[in-house]
């Protein structure tokens, strides 16, 4: 029976030490835009609603665990000082002014702090600053088509099969790679409006802290300002039907004049399309 015993201690010691090296090791996995293996917090931020997304996460986090760890200490005190044992005289207290005050006030002051950044938060999120880069992305059964209505750039985006993803050097993330990218440039105001074609659907970027639905008749609209050069993943986060976790969103941030290049590249592909389709139809 010790031998038993030692031996699953030894086992819970051995998980207790792995699970440890996990969470001071897990920043080492982390991987920019994407999930990571054996991750356990958010995605790294890459834009300030993100990033103030992320610090009020773990403030309330600790202040959870503090709460927490308060209660269980009060309980530890009543089992052990109130039980019938130590104390054989119960108290007849049915009154205390100071605790009854201080289990009130206390209360309001933690929803006032948490409150306060709270709506601040909010506030970011939903007051839209004056946008450099204006993106409509429309909902489909199962993909994304993308509208850059001041340049008269659109095309869809339809997620790599394995394929096509096996052709590409990095190979991208298996089911969030996709055919046509997003592209941006970075540290500026991105408004994304989005609507659906068919039903509901979520245009969703973890890393850039957004998630708005995409509504069949309806415009919503979100922003973001990438503060970092890279690809950030997302996808659809509203069950649309039997392919809705094949409907990735893949957001390439980069330089000025590189946007400026793939700009006037996109621009000129659209002008070869409606060129051709003219061609077509006078025929």
């Amino acid at each position: 029976m010790k031998l038993l015993m030692g031996r699953i201690g030894r086992q819970l010691l051995g998980l207790a030490i792995m699970g440890g090296v996990v969470a001071i090791s897990g920043t080492a996995f982390a991987e920019l835009g994407q999930p990571a293996p054996w991750e356990y917090k958010l995605q790294e931020s890459g834009s300030p609603v993100m990033d103030n997304l992320t610090w009020f996460h773990n403030f309330l986090s600790w202040m959870i665990i503090a709460i927490t760890l308060f209660v269980l200490a009060l309980l530890v005190i009543v089992v052990v000082k109130f039980n019938a044992k130590a104390n054989p005289i119960p108290s007849k207290t049915t009154h205390h002014t100071l605790i009854e005050v201080a289990w009130t006030i206390i209360p309001v002051l933690i929803l006032v702090a948490i409150a306060v950044p709270s709506f601040r938060l909010l506030f970011q999120e939903l007051d839209i600053p004056k946008s450099d880069v204006t993106i409509k992305a429309t909902g489909n059964q199962w993909n994304w088509t993308y509208n850059y209505p001041d340049d008269k750039i659109e095309f869809t985006s339809i997620m790599l099969t394995d394929a096509e993803r096996a052709k590409i050097t990095p190979t991208p993330p298996r089911l969030l790679g996709v055919d046509n990218e997003v592209v941006v440039p970075v540290n500026k105001v991105i408004r994304v409006q989005t609507t659906a074609a068919d039903v509901i659907h979520s245009f969703a970027i973890p890393s850039f802290g957004i998630k708005i639905d995409a509504i069949p008749g309806r415009l919503n609209e979100t922003w973001f300002k990438a503060t970092k050069l890279g690809k950030f993943y997302g996808q659809c986060s509203e069950l649309c039907g039997k392919d809705h976790a094949f409907m990735p969103i893949v957001v390439r941030v980069v330089t000025d004049a590189d946007y400026a290049a793939w700009k006037k590249q996109q621009i000129a592909v659209s002008a070869g399309n409606s060129f051709a389709s003219t061609g077509a139809a006078a025929q």
